[in-house]
């Protein structure tokens, strides 16, 4: 029964993702020297300069991965699943009452020379949670009380990270949802956060009314395409959505011919029109829902009267949740402000220093934008700009392949394990993984705002080193623990 004797660590431990970590870790350490060396002019060994701490908070790294991997029992993990999400919840609480505050934001505790942000904690210790819960016999994703209960291991640390003025840490936790898709969460909300997204863009950028309108386009084709009347929907309302388009235009012409600014016609704006129109249309699709028996009508319906109160709500989000600097940043990106010099230094410069890198690089410790100090936080948050200008196009593409590689390997591993909590579990790393590495290096190419997300195992900075290392030789652990004896 017991098959571990016949087997040593080559067959037990994936050595392939052990050596994928080992390659990026160095990769950083270069790097991070790279980017500090004009200014710290020392040794990489230096430990009085951030690649000498790195190197020190590498060697760490590798000694708690060692132990996590060879020393402690790995069923402890789902046992103390819930002992450590409590303890990373009271964490995130008590930071905003005891922490230190950094660049706006009361999320680091500092202990002497050790600073560490609860936040990161709370990532291993959702995973560990969802893993848990979700493991159960009986458990069952689309049964409403275990989606609750789901959504709110996942939701109350994500709140509370916000409340920290962390949005970024905060939008890591949108990474679970890569998960709950594995283990049979609908298509099809998936589907309708990426709506809300293009609601929120749409609204900053044209109007609510056009938001409505593209919501008003998107519900009725997914309709059509759900009951298979898109010829209907083509004759009866795509030429209603284009007449109810003209609107504004229309609008438009009246205003300038009416010479009283009181009078009633102003008055009655387009996004009136069109939600009173909602506002009549709704009861006929809710009596045919009724009639029909239709579950997807009825939550279309929902999701229709969901979208037009966030369309309505995103001002408020915009203006009252977001922080000043995130609104400059959002603004620049989405091509609302042009500021070069201001909030968009940051990626105008990181995009200058990644493109003169050309195909092949400038050379290590060559580039300009870098040895000349030309990107602020070039070390942490910017440090992808420095391998893009010195290694270029061909160093760029490498670490993003290596990346693929560890979350693809990091899939398979979750994929052929025979218990639940490891292959869910993995799945949350996967999704924490590629959530950092998207919105990194979206920001440093200037497709995401700049929110100050570490690139995981690269970036300089101890407490993300330390909790990607922690989270990824966990399940490397599970995985081991489970070919011992399979």
């Amino acid at each position: 029964m017991n098959r571990f004797n016949g087997r040593g660590l080559a067959e037990t431990v994936d050595w392939k993702l052990v050596a994928c970590y080992i390659v990026l870790i160095l990769i950083g350490w270069i790097n991070i020297y790279a980017s500090i060396h004009s200014t710290e002019p020392s040794s990489i060994f230096d430990p009085s300069c951030r690649s000498g701490k790195q190197f020190i908070w590498m060697a760490i790294s590798i000694g708690t991965a060692a132990v996590i991997l060879f020393a402690l029992n790995p069923r402890i993990y789902e046992s103390l699943s819930l002992p450590i999400y409590m303890a990373a919840i009271v964490l995130l609480i008590a930071v905003i009452f005891m922490g230190t505050e950094v660049k706006g934001s009361r999320s680091w505790f500092t202990l002497g020379p050790v600073s560490f942000q609860p936040a990161e904690i709370s990532k291993i210790a959702t995973s560990l949670m969802l893993a848990a819960v979700m493991s159960q016999s009986g458990f069952r994703l689309t049964r409403l009380r275990d989606f609750l209960l789901t959504a709110a291991i996942i939701l109350v640390p994500m709140a509370i990270i916000v409340a920290q003025s962390e949005t970024g840490s905060a939008l890591v936790y949108v990474g679970f949802i890569f998960m709950l898709y594995r283990e049979g969460l609908s298509g099809w909300l998936l589907f309708m956060a990426g709506v809300a997204i293009i609601l929120f863009i749409i609204t900053l950028t044209s109007s609510s009314f056009t938001s409505i309108l593209v919501l008003g386009v998107i519900v009725t084709l997914c309709n059509a395409l759900y009951t298979g009347r898109i010829k209907q929907w083509l004759k009866i309302y795509l030429p209603a959505f284009v007449v109810l388009g003209i609107l504004p235009f229309l609008y438009g012409r009246v205003s300038e011919a009416v010479d009283d600014p009181e009078a009633f016609i102003l008055k009655i704006k387009p996004v009136y029109i069109i939600c009173g129109i909602s506002a009549a249309l709704i009861p006929y699709w809710a009596l045919r829902a009724f009639r029909t028996g239709s579950s997807f009508k009825w939550v279309s319906i929902a999701a229709y009267i969901a979208g037009i109160l966030f369309t309505f709500s995103v001002d408020f989000l915009f203006h009252d949740v977001l922080q000043d600097h995130q609104r400059k940043r959002i603004e620049v990106l989405l091509g609302l402000k042009d500021d070069p010099a201001g909030v968009g230094y940051n990626v105008n410069q990181s995009m200058i220093a990644i493109g003169s890198g050309g195909f092949s690089g400038k050379g290590f410790l060559k580039g300009t934008q870098t040895t000349y100090g030309f990107v602020p936080e070039q070390s942490t948050d910017f440090i992808f700009c420095t391998i893009g200008e010195e290694w270029g196009f061909i160093g760029a593409a490498a670490v993003i392949i290596l990346y693929v590689f560890l979350i693809w390997r990091i899939i398979s591993d979750a994929e052929n394990s025979r218990e639940a909590f490891t292959r869910i579990y993995g799945y949350c790393v996967a999704g924490c993984i590629f959530m950092h590495l998207f919105i990194n290096i979206g920001m440093t190419i200037g497709i995401m705002p700049v929110i100050g997300i570490p690139l995981p195992l690269i970036s300089y900075g101890g407490s993300s080193l330390l909790t990607f290392t922690v989270m990824l030789f966990i399940f490397i652990a599970l995985v081991r623990n489970e070919k011992r004896y399979f």
